[in-house]
């Protein structure tokens, strides 16, 4: 079978990514198209494959700036040449789904969201990301075509799977398709508890991408209330801002490994979770290692997550809210060997073997149609 994984772009290391991986182990002979890649800000994630990209790499800014030229991604997903494969799966939140296939080449799309900024609220999307004024006015008319071309790219993938229920419930809004859902992989050998109960240490965990939708300002405002201390791993572009309303208890520990996170997992009291996630492999990595959350009662996360056994909820995207939600949980226990044992139903073999009995199910269901 020959195969080919496209993804959005390869510019960040993120949760989108250790699904890129997992693929990746199933067909490591598969090479990866991608709009644009940035060698130096995937810390060596990806470095022994073929990566194809578009025009646009050639372009100034693009490795860092891919988020102000909406307009130039349709024209360069469509560019690929995918006529020597029999089966492309795209790994897409974006523009990998709207790539062009041969009627006899099987597009599988793995759908972490539809366009969220093509969708939700694109003047959200223009403020959190700190765009340029002319930018800013330029984007709401661009949306206008993203949006009709998202809506028909869609029709050219064959078969959507979601990587939630939530997600599948957003591709059957906007696109009118349904959906086979398989949850994410998570890696539930490494992120795993210790193995005798141990006292944790006096913190909370936060992990993630420092972009405005996670919400680390009213985490941080929450913690500079409590006087707990709070770590956060992750780098982006909200840091300088929320370095200047961070007090004394909050931590900024920049990028780490997974086993330097593993072990931050490990020690905390619990892990902070504010924002809305289609999935939230973070959550997932935390519960793994038997920690608890203080999450935000939204996205997917109710789903896998029981209410003071699992963790905390809070139902206001709030400092307020979050502060009286770390009291309630400082005032409850909770068993890691049962938190744990919840979430390993989402280990990497499980996601392999249902990708790939998918992948090989659906090849076969077209090439009989063919026949017939």
């Amino acid at each position: 079978m020959r195969i080919a994984f496209v993804h959005d772009y390869l510019v960040q290391h993120g949760g989108a990514e250790r699904v890129l991986e997992c693929f990746c182990e199933m067909y490591p002979y598969a090479p990866i198209y991608t709009i644009v890649y940035n060698k130096e800000a995937m810390h060596g994630a990806f470095e022994d494959k073929r990566i194809y990209t578009s025009y646009l790499q050639k372009m100034p800014f693009t490795k860092n700036w891919h988020r102000i030229f909406p307009l130039l991604m349709p024209p360069a997903i469509e560019q690929f040449d995918f006529s020597a494969y029999d089966v492309v799966v795209s790994d897409s939140s974006s523009y990998a789904k709207g790539i062009i296939t041969r009627p006899e080449t099987l597009h599988i799309c793995y759908m972490h969201t539809p366009m969220r900024y093509a969708w939700d609220d694109c003047q959200k999307y223009t403020r959190d990301f700190y765009f340029p004024g002319f930018i800013k006015s330029i984007i709401p008319f661009a949306m206008n075509y993203i949006r009709l071309w998202d809506k028909v790219s869609a029709d050219r993938v064959d078969v959507f799977v979601a990587n939630s229920n939530f997600v599948a419930n957003r591709i059957k809004k906007y696109y009118r398709k349904d959906s086979i859902v398989v949850h994410p992989p998570v890696d539930t050998k490494r992120f795993s508890p210790v193995e005798k109960e141990s006292r944790s240490k006096p913190y909370f965990l936060m992990v993630g991408r420092l972009i405005a939708y996670k919400r680390h300002d009213i985490t941080i405002k929450a913690f500079n209330e409590l006087g707990i201390t709070l770590k956060i791993i992750g780098r982006g572009p909200e840091l300088k801002r929320l370095k200047k309303i961070a007090g004394r208890s909050i931590e900024f520990l920049g990028r780490v490994d997974d086993e330097e996170l593993k072990k931050y997992y490990r020690q905390c009291q619990g892990v902070i979770f504010p924002q809305e996630e289609d999935f939230g492999i973070v959550a997932m990595e935390a519960l793994s290692c038997g920690k608890p959350l203080v999450a935000f009662l939204g996205g997917d996360i109710p789903e896998h997550m029981e209410d003071q056994t699992m963790g905390v909820f809070f139902q206001e995207q709030t400092s307020q809210a979050i502060a009286q939600a770390v009291r309630k949980f400082n005032t409850l226990t909770f068993d890691s060997q049962y938190i744990s044992a919840k979430v390993q139903k989402f280990n990497r073999e499980i996601f392999k073997e249902k990708m790939k009995d998918i992948i090989e199910s659906e090849l076969l269901k077209m090439r009989n149609s063919h026949c017939g």
